[in-house]
């Protein structure tokens, strides 16, 4: 499957779901796991699920530099253990420790 077709599944498959928190980690999820670019997709995929995240009135949020490293290990869990649960449950606790504005 090329690319094109990942990212036409991908904006189809994040068109379908309803729930925004879950839309945005898979968006993320997907984007870097497809990796369309040559480079920056991890920093794209975090802008494009913050800003699905703000578009659905939740908190925008930002990685904290106290826990930079969980963010590349909750990544590579997913997309080489095959198991989102570490990465959605990083950004739960990053959008918890997000300030409310």
């Amino acid at each position: 499957m090329s690319v094109m077709d990942c990212m036409e599944k991908l904006i189809e498959r994040l068109h379908n779901e309803t729930e925004p928190c879950v839309r945005a980690i898979l968006g993320h999820f997907f984007f870097v796991f497809i990796h369309p670019l040559p480079d920056r997709n991890s920093r794209l995929a975090r802008f494009t699920m913050n800003t699905m995240l703000a578009s659905s009135c939740c908190p925008w949020t930002v990685v904290r530099v106290s826990e930079s490293q969980k963010y590349p290990d909750a990544c590579e869990a997913a997309l080489f253990g095959a198991d989102i649960r570490p990465f959605s449950e990083f950004i739960a606790g990053e959008l918890k420790a997000s300030p409310q504005f």
